[in-house]
């Protein structure tokens, strides 16, 4: 059986399909799949145990890519065609079935809309897959004791909580009387996110820190997040990776919409500023483009004292 599974670009995105792709994974053992996605996440489907073939899609002028895609695909026949891009792809190739994402929802998480297209219930949980060698990578960089995981950047300004506010709540969770005293800071981000990450490598002890940032591919990093015993970050691709291999994971929100976007999961929580995505970005002259940060009305204090909740909720994860 050979099955098409097209799903997006951002990381974040292609992390809450994986549920419904190891779904059809269960439900058809014989299967082989080619998975079709957009270079930013490509990587973390490599691992993927069922994998036949992955196509890189890269955006072209008059979207060529779709022509391209098409042209990859057209001589196969396919026992089941996923489109999660919403495209005409799926009518125009020679499939048995196809399952086509129409308009998305913004009032529910896009995890249980997934699930309803495929008529699952409950949701199938996000999962993520690594590598044995990946896994010994994990280990070694993150041997033993309690990490927390930090992801201070984000893909655009606006949803990046302040460098110094993750450095109060870094000094505040792990110094003396904090939940996670002791200790030691694991620091997510790529490789270009290396700069506005800075000032908050340099507010963590050079014992106590251990700098990932662009430095492990992400499945690498998926693995070394599931060997924190919390993670807490910006709205962003890291966030859902975390969320999804069990890590208890705190999501800071702010413009952005965390009913179909929070992190997925019993382990997962949020803590949003006071001010609502409308307060933040709905007056005249605002520009997406020039903004800065839009998390400044979180307090350190909201952070910690969600932080400190979930991780007593769930402190068995502790190392």
């Amino acid at each position: 059986m050979k099955i098409l599974f097209v799903t997006a670009t951002r990381i974040g995105d292609v992390v809450i399909t994986t549920g419904v792709l190891d779904f059809l994974a269960r439900r058809h053992p014989e299967a082989r799949f080619t998975i079709a996605c957009g270079r930013p996440a490509a990587a973390l489907l490599e691992p993927f145990p069922r994998l036949e073939r992955l196509i890189v899609i890269d955006k072209k002028p008059l979207s060529r890519h779709w022509l391209d895609l098409w042209a990859s695909c057209v001589t196969t026949h396919w026992q089941l065609v996923v489109d999660l891009r919403a495209s005409a792809l799926a009518w125009f190739l020679w499939a048995d079935r196809r399952i086509v994402r129409g308009r998305r929802e913004h009032a529910r998480h896009g995890v249980a809309e997934l699930a309803e297209l495929f008529g699952v219930e409950p949701p199938p949980a996000p999962v993520l897959w690594n590598t044995a060698e990946q896994g010994r990578q994990a280990a070694a960089l993150i041997s033993s004791g309690t990490v927390l995981g930090i992801g201070p950047t984000a893909n655009w300004r606006g949803k990046e909580w302040p460098a110094e506010n993750f450095a109060a709540l870094i000094e505040r969770l792990t110094g003396n009387g904090g939940a996670l005293a002791g200790a030691r800071v694991a620091l997510f981000g790529a490789a270009a996110e290396r700069e506005a990450a800075e000032p908050v490598l340099r507010a963590v002890p050079e014992h106590r820190r251990i700098d990932l940032i662009g430095k492990v591919d992400l499945p690498t990093a998926a693995a070394c997040l599931r060997r924190c015993a919390l993670y807490i970050g910006n709205d962003s691709g890291l966030m859902h990776m975390a969320a999804a291999v069990g890590t208890p994971t705190l999501g800071l929100f702010g413009p952005g919409n965390e009913t179909r976007y929070g992190p997925w999961g019993p382990r997962a929580a949020v803590v949003r500023t006071p001010l609502t995505p409308q307060q933040l970005m709905g007056h005249a002259g605002f520009d997406h483009r020039t903004t800065g940060s839009l998390m400044g009305s979180l307090t350190v204090d909201a952070v910690a004292a969600a932080a400190t909740a979930l991780y007593e909720r769930t402190r068995d994860r502790a190392a």
